[in-house]
């Protein structure tokens, strides 16, 4: 190829053997193609003739893109020899359907198949997505299409050529094995592996891989390739071969070992992570285009369209100079006004055909003379002035807007109500006949009644029945329409004017004569005033333009309400007195052909079609031999203006030409609803040369100019003429986005007309109408170039040779990516050349942009047929992607296929394009295939940030914070030394002494009451019962156990006072007790392991229990999960004998250990921490100090008691303090949710504690029963404070949505808080009854993200509320440190909080899973500044901040907020990000998500979505959760899981395990609905 002018034999001999040499590496596949000429052509340059102004690539590879980085993830290759061979010149370049289109389809994907991806295949559940039912599917070829088609024959030779050559290559582009999953048999595995040894003809098509470390290739085996343990690692194949080392095969015996492991090491061990690991392969692809640095500042993030490419082409014409049409003629005889032409006819030609209507069948129904059409209209005009109100209120005056409602099958009807409003002066509106209440698009004909002021619709009797009704027989009120009249127009009806009575027929003027609608782009419906000049011109101008003749035959296919169809079938047929023979859609649906019959039949003179019809005829031709087209001198093809007409008419063409149809009579014209018939090409002469055709580059489309394609037959776009610009109107070509600047004559823009036959305004809508019927175009200096208003078309075109037109697309069909124009005709001709459809109906593709992140991404929308099955349908979607980035260099970001005749249809079928959209914006589209594309598109994302290295100390650092004049970030709460107490219990060092002390000085004080679901206190405790039932269990130790002091304990009880009894046994025992949540009885499986784990790690020497969790430890059920003979010693303490202890344990000292608390935080990670006797008495007396509790107080806790602040609060707060503690077992609240708040109104309590679980339950169950309870008398105005106990950020949303809810039950709005603890120290902050009220702040989340805090106000865009954690208690320090250099931080600044308090705990006791986990948590400290004091670090991020506010001791008030645990945190991209943040944005991105959880597995965000509504809205998610995430965080999620409610695993405390959640998905044990992997 590159030897083009060099004499190989004349090279030297060396040269000659390296040539040599590098065609085996060729051939036997060692090397690409695109490796292979580089360095052939590295090799020849030397040698090779100089050539001027070529570019070197086109020059190696002709018939490719010029441009090598155009398609950086396809190798160039030839095209094979084969397919060339038969193709066409190019004067008829069949697109659309054609082999033209399908082959450079074809060639685009065969250059994929270079770099074969194994794309993920999403998994699905079985029972999901049952299809909808076979009978109501859109049979295949009558399904309508507002696009082109054709014969389907050639291209599925064409493509099944390519899949044929395709399966031969070992490397087809898809490994179709992967999908061994659960819902897809793997039976088409074989598909992806022909022979073992690479066949000549595939030669340079093995891949390069990822790794270019190992330039070794996998061979691929003729056995399947075993996809569960290796995933083929092979993308990138732009990686080109360093030069000078000569790659050699692997062989096959070597071992693919080296590929077993997965990123990161993880053993690819099941389905889901072998698809990760494919998906991970695919993100190895390059993007399009290469990242530039896209944004100024690491703090604004502001995200840079990426900078033009300096080698895009730019129009270099001269200005365009406006296009003159032929001047309009001027005849004697035209009438004065429409009406006055139907009066004369009506008066002269009384028995000539005007129309007529066909039946189901085809066959002539009626026919109307122009006799009986005025006479009728007449009648009409007559009733509506007259005989509709009385004389002195008639209810239509001339000038009012009325609606016609009529079907397409009965035109009779309609041409009446046309002619009889224009005779009464009132302006016609046609609008579609309604058929339901929830018709696409309904709302939007309301706004256009309403923009029109229209209250009186007229109708047929028939249609009017068909009309939907209320029960009671009224026509129902369509959604968003005004309150309409409905007129009934048939005969019978109206009455016959009296012999005075004459209608107005004024000469034409520039008063509104009709009213026709037009859906934008956003779907919104509009009403464009033509006057009655404007008819009058338009007609004429029609007439000249198509020289229509008074008395012929027209047959016309379209919709006789608005378009070509009004104007040459109801208004220029009027003033011609031509025959119209009405081919309405019902007819064509039942046969296509019947419009070829009628031209034969009435020897018609013109027909007036859309491609659909010519292909529909096409289809149907051949039942017919016998019709004769010949009669025939004007063939208007109505959608000539788009771009893929021209296959269709040259189709037709072929099939017809033998039936007398000549090349000459097909003239497509160009027509917009603002400007009317824009151009139209003109009946040619026999024998006259054929128009040429345009053959335009799409990449210089995109680029907006026209550059006539040489290089690359693949992207190449053949457009037709319409025709000169219409008689008397003036044309300009002008910007389509700015001000109106005139184009060069080599650029494409927008269509704008001048024209006295174009309509006047949008009714109604001043506003808009200026920018679209007033329009001045400007010339390169900015002046204007005259003062006459031209009217924009909305289609985008250029003027060619000649003064021809050319159209290229419309302007609602323009996607824009990136600074470059895609047209959505261009790639729905794309995607359905892809493959004979199989998958999907023709013509029932939507495709439209959405703007995620500063950019439009393209969306593409199919129904799919009832027979396709999973795998054809991904295989499908995956090749459209390839087609469409290899033709038009575009990244799609969403595919998606729902099942048969589900997308909103417009009126005559076509897919409703705006109310597709808001179906996929809203998730309503109920898709059953989607696949998600945002790695590949999304190329604006800003740079991952770098980590740079701290160069100053934290010395520095401090010092810096000094100089700005900021404080270091520390707060602390009352301190305890100074308050002196004057209670009995500050003499005891020990909880056991106090409760002994208790049980002597107030027996019957009742310490604790314990309610049951009826809110009935089913035991009590008084000090004294207390302090005895504690001694039993001390005596059944002593006896039973042979307990030693210091043994671990572990009491497995439901929440209750026998638990703090135990508890209390164990203190009096000497024993350190662990408290441990018993396993649930229905769920043993899940939760036994993790009793049995903390039973272990703390080496137990016994176990208390009741009586019926002893049967449960040694159930069989247990013995199935764990092992049941091992158990430690186990006491039943449910009936133990009276005895009393032989003495009560004192410690020696109180730092000795009291007990053990064990906890499973959110990270999956069980840690024990020591807590000391001195730290339990410090913390009680905090929490009383700061909760002021005593003993005449009464405090409600709904809450677990198993480890934390809550176990503190349940069972030793109350003998410390004396306060009478009502405890509420949250597993009772699932009977009875009322309990809890009932509870607080009849006892009248001042202070509840609750978890986030008890809250969110109250919330979502009683939300809504706010009054019934307040009807049973629950008042809240005693709650002082209610304090969710946590271990995490303050969830302000749930709080404040409780305060909102039960504000009518009194509760007030100050009374709900938060408190803080960690498993260092249980209790940091808890909101008291001193201090100032907990403040919010705003914080920017971008900031975050780099680890700083930026407030800023409410409302702010990004913005993030978090509210303060509670103050901070008596005794505690707080301070913020970095976790890096350990040095203190300024305030407002975020950092780890470090915490010293006399009753941080002393330790871990064990960690299990993370034996090196550092002790220096406990005892640490600072790297700078106070390095006396000793911390413990809490693994929380926060922030203090001083606020306005005052403490109790009239200080400025510290503010302690936390912002998330670091151990949950997700890096990604070198931003810090915290779940919860992410889960807030998804579950606000659809109603059905109940809840979410995100979790990252190599560098892969993966979000689980529970699903609560029906699962066939679970795919409806996936763009949703894809969009939002990217949109507010700025991330692109790898895997969206959907599952069922319920699935994400929370623990007692409300805290999801992601952790856990993340294991089960990558041992596949969720089940889940759909699991879709991103591209």
């Amino acid at each position: 190829m590159a030897d083009r002018g060099v004499d190989l034999a004349a090279l030297p001999k060396e040269l000659r053997e390296q040539l040599a040499e590098l065609e085996l590496e060729l051939s036997e596949g060692d090397i690409t193609q695109k490796g292979y000429e580089k360095k052939r052509a590295k090799l020849l340059a030397p040698f090779a003739p100089q050539t001027q102004n070529v570019d070197e690539s086109i020059q190696l590879t002709p018939g490719l893109s010029s441009d090598p980085t155009s398609t950086p993830n396809a190798v160039p290759v030839a095209a094979p020899r084969q397919i060339r061979a038969h193709r066409s010149g190019g004067t008829r370049d069949d697109r659309y359907r054609s082999d033209i289109h399908t082959e450079a389809v074809q060639a685009a994907l065969a250059r994929h198949k270079e770099g074969k991806m194994a794309l993920p295949m999403p998994t699905k559940r079985r029972s999901a997505f049952v299809q909808s039912p076979a009978e109501n599917c859109t049979p295949p070829d009558t399904s309508s299409a507002s696009e082109d088609e054709g014969s389907l024959r050639r291209r599925q030779a064409a493509i099944s050529a390519m899949l044929a050559q395709n399966l031969q290559s070992p490397e087809y582009w898809i490994n179709r094995s992967v999908q061994g999953s659960s819902t897809s048999s793997s039976a088409s595995s074989t598909l992806s592996h022909g022979e073992g040894k690479t066949h000549n003809h595939s030669q340079g098509q093995t891949s390069v891989l990822a790794d270019v470390l190992a330039h070794t290739r996998i061979e691929s085996s003729s056995v399947p390739p075993d996809v569960t343990s290796t995933a083929p690692q092979d993308r990138n194949s732009r990686v080109d071969v360093p030069p000078n080392i000569v790659v050699r095969g692997m062989s096959r015996g070597q071992s693919r070992s080296s590929m077993m492991d997965t990123a990161g090491g993880v053993p690819a061990h099941s389905r889901v992570s072998t698809k990760i690991q494919q998906l991970l392969n695919t993100l190895k692809r390059p993007k399009r285009p290469p990242l530039c640095e896209f944004f100024l500042d690491d703090t604004e993030e502001i995200v840079e369209v990426p900078q033009p490419d300096p080698n895009t082409p730019r129009p270099e014409g001269r200005q365009i100079i406006p296009v003159k049409g032929e001047p309009l003629g001027v005849v004697s005889n035209w009438p004065p006004a429409l009406q006055a032409a139907l009066a004369r006819w009506g008066a002269t030609q009384a028995k000539s055909p005007a129309i007529t209507a066909l039946d189901i069948t085809g066959k002539p129904l009626y026919t109307l003379t122009y006799g009986k059409l005025w006479s009728r209209s007449l009648k009409l005009a007559y009733t509506l002035l007259n005989k509709l109100g009385t004389k002195n209120e008639p209810v239509l005056k001339p000038g009012d807007r009325v609606a016609l409602v009529y079907p397409n099958s009965d035109p009779g009807m309609f041409w009446v109500a046309f002619y009889g409003c224009l005779l009464a002066e009132v302006i016609p509106v046609p609008i579609e006949v309604p058929l339901s209440r929830k018709d696409a698009g309904s709302q939007q004909i309301g706004f256009l009644l309403g923009s029109c002021g229209v209250g009186l619709a007229l109708t047929s009797e028939v249609c009017l029945k068909g009309l939907p009704k209320t029960q009671n027989g009224e026509i129902m009120q369509f959604k968003g329409w005004p309150r309409l009249k409905w007129v009934v127009t048939d005969s019978k009806y109206l009455t016959k004017p009296s012999k005075d009575w004459q209608p107005h027929i004024p000469t034409a003027n520039t008063d509104t004569a009709y009213i026709e609608y037009k859906a934008s782009k956003e779907g919104t419906v509009m009403g464009v005033a033509v006057s009655k000049i404007s008819m009058l011109t338009h007609c004429q101008a029609l007439t000249q333009a198509c020289n229509y003749c008074e008395g012929e035959t027209l047959v016309n296919v379209l919709d006789f309400k608005k378009d070509s169809g009004l104007w040459h079938g109801v208004l220029t047929s009027v003033m011609n007195r031509i025959h119209i023979i009405c081919v309405s859609y019902s007819v064509m649906k039942a046969c296509p052909l019947s419009w070829v019959q009628r031209v034969h039949v009435h020897k018609a003179r013109v027909a007036l079609v859309k491609c659909r019809d010519l292909h529909w005829a096409m289809m149907a031709h051949r039942d017919q031999k016998d019709t004769n087209l010949s009669s025939l001198r004007m063939l208007i093809v109505a959608d000539g203006a788009n771009p893929w007409s021209v296959s269709s008419c040259d189709a037709f063409l072929n099939v017809f030409q033998s039936h007398g149809l000549k090349p000459e009579m097909i003239c497509p014209c160009a027509s917009s609803p603002e400007a009317m018939t824009v151009a139209i090409r003109r009946p040619g002469t026999q024998g006259a040369p054929l128009p040429a055709r345009a053959i335009l580059s799409m990449a210089g489309l995109s680029h907006g100019v026209i550059r006539v394609n040489t290089e690359d037959k693949n992207s190449a776009l053949t457009v037709q003429d319409v025709g000169h610009v219409m008689p008397g109107a003036l044309m300009c070509i002008v910007k389509p986005d700015g001000p109106p600047m005139l184009c060069k004559t080599d650029e494409i823009g927008e269509i704008v007309l001048n024209s006295h036959a174009g309509g006047t305004m949008y009714y109604g809508l001043p506003g808009v109408t200026k920018n679209s019927f007033e329009v001045i175009p400007i010339n390169s200096g900015g002046t204007p170039i005259g003062d006459v208003p031209f009217i924009r078309t909305g289609l985008l075109g250029f003027v060619g040779p000649g003064s021809l037109v050319f159209v290229v697309g419309k302007i609602e069909g323009l996607l824009s990516v990136s600074g470059r124009r895609h047209n959505a005709d261009d790639l729905v001709a794309t995607a359905l050349a892809v493959e004979p459809v199989k998958t999907v109906y023709r013509g029932r593709i939507a495709v439209f942009s959405v703007t995620v992140f500063y950019d439009e991404r393209i969306v593409i929308v199919a129904e799919q047929r009832p027979d396709a099955n999973e795998e054809d349908s991904f295989q499908w979607m995956s090749r459209v992607l390839q087609a469409i980035d290899s033709i038009h260099q575009v990244g799609l970001y969403c595919l998606a296929l729902v099942p048969a005749n589900t997308l909103p249809k417009t009126p005559l079928g076509g897919i409703h394009l705006s109310e597709t959209k808001q179906h996929f914006l809203e998730g309503s589209l109920h898709s059953c295939n989607v696949l998600m594309c945002p790695h590949t598109c999304v190329t604006n994302l800003p740079k991952p940030r770098q980590k740079q290295p701290v160069g100053v100390g934290p010395a520095s650092i401090m010092v810096g914070n000094l100089v700005a004049g900021k404080r270091i970030a520390q707060a602390s709460g009352r301190d305890l030394k100074l308050i002196d107490e004057q209670e009995q219990s500050r003499k005891h060092q020990f909880l056991s002494e106090a409760l002994q002390w208790r049980a002597q000085t107030d027996p019957d004080h009742v310490l604790y009451m314990l309610l049951n679901a009826k809110g009935v206190a089913v035991s009590t405790a008084t000090c004294s019962q207390l302090h005895k039932r504690a001694e039993k269990i001390t005596a059944a130790l002593q006896e039973r156990g042979g307990i030693n002091t210091g043994d671990n304990v572990v009491l497995l009880y439901p929440p209750g006072i026998d638990l703090i009894a135990s508890f209390y046994g164990c203190l009096y025992a000497g024993c350190i007790p662990v408290t441990v949540r018993p396993p649930h009885p229905q769920n043993l499986a899940a939760t036994l392991p993790t009793v049995r784990m903390i039973i272990d790690v703390s080496k137990a020497v016994c176990i208390l229990t009741t009586q019926t969790l002893m049967k449960t430890l040694r159930s069989k059920e247990a013995a199935a999960s764990v092992n049941v003979k091992t158990w430690p010693n186990i006491i039943d303490t449910d009936d133990l004998p009276r005895k009393r202890p032989s003495h009560i344990y004192k410690p020696p000292t109180a730092e000795m250990l009291a007990y053990l608390d064990f906890s499973v935080s959110t990270t999956g990670m069980l840690t024990g921490v020591k807590i000391s006797h001195s730290a339990v008495n410090a913390l009680c007396r905090s929490i009383k100090l700061q909760c002021e509790l005593y003993s005449s107080r009464q405090i409600a806790i709904c809450m677990d008691p198993y480890c934390g602040f809550g176990f503190v609060l349940w069972c030793m707060s109350s003998v410390y303090s004396g306060h009478q503690s009502i405890l509420i077992p949250p597993m009772e609240l699932e009977t009875s949710l009322p309990l809890w708040l009932s509870t607080l109104s009849q006892y009248k309590i001042r202070d509840t504690f609750c978890s986030y679980s008890v809250m969110e339950l109250c919330t979502k169950g009683l939300g809504t029963q706010t009054e019934a309870l307040k009807a049973r008398g629950v008042n809240l105005s005693c709650v002082r404070s209610c304090v969710v106990i946590a271990e995490e950020r303050p969830r302000l949303a749930l709080t404040q949505s409780f305060s909102k809810l039960f504000k009518d039950l009194g509760l007030s709005p100050r009374a709900v808080s938060t408190a803080f603890g960690a498993r260092v120290n249980l209790a940091i902050c808890l909101q008291g009854t001193a201090g100032p009220d907990p403040s919010t702040v705003y914080v920017d989340m971008k900031s975050l993200r780099h680890d700083r805090v930026r407030l800023v106000e409410k409302g702010a865009p990004q913005s993030l509320p978090l509210m303060e954690s509670g103050t901070i208690l008596p005794g505690v320090r707080v301070i913020i440190v970095n976790p890096e250099t350990r040095g203190p931080l300024g305030d407002s600044h975020l950092g780890e909080i470090w915490v010293s308090s006399p009753h941080n705990a002393s330790g871990y006791y064990t960690i299990y899973g993370e034996e090196s986990l550092q002790a220096d948590h406990f005892n640490t400290r600072l790297s700078f500044g106070d390095t006396e004091t000793l911390w413990a670090r809490t693994g929380y991020l926060g922030f203090v901040t001083r606020t306005e506010l005052l403490d109790a001791r009239g200080d400025p008030h510290d503010a302690l907020f936390v912002v998330g645990s670091l151990d949950e945190t997700l890096e990604l991209r070198g931003l810090r990000y915290h779940p919860i943040d992410i889960e807030t944005s998804v579950s606000r991105a659809h109603r059905s998500i109940a809840e979410s959880a995100v979790f990252t597995w190599t560098n892969l965000l993966v979000v689980v979505v529970e699903l609560s509504g029906s699962e066939q809205e679970a795919l409806d998610l996936v763009p949703l959760v894809t969009n939002v995430v990217l949109k507010e965080h700025h991330l692109i999620v790898g895997v969206v899981v959907i599952v069922d409610p319920g699935v994400i695993p929370i623990n007692s405390r409300g805290e999801k395990q992601r952790m856990h959640l993340r294991d089960s998905f990558l041992a596949d044990q969720l089940d889940p609905i759909y699991v879709a992997y991103n591209m």
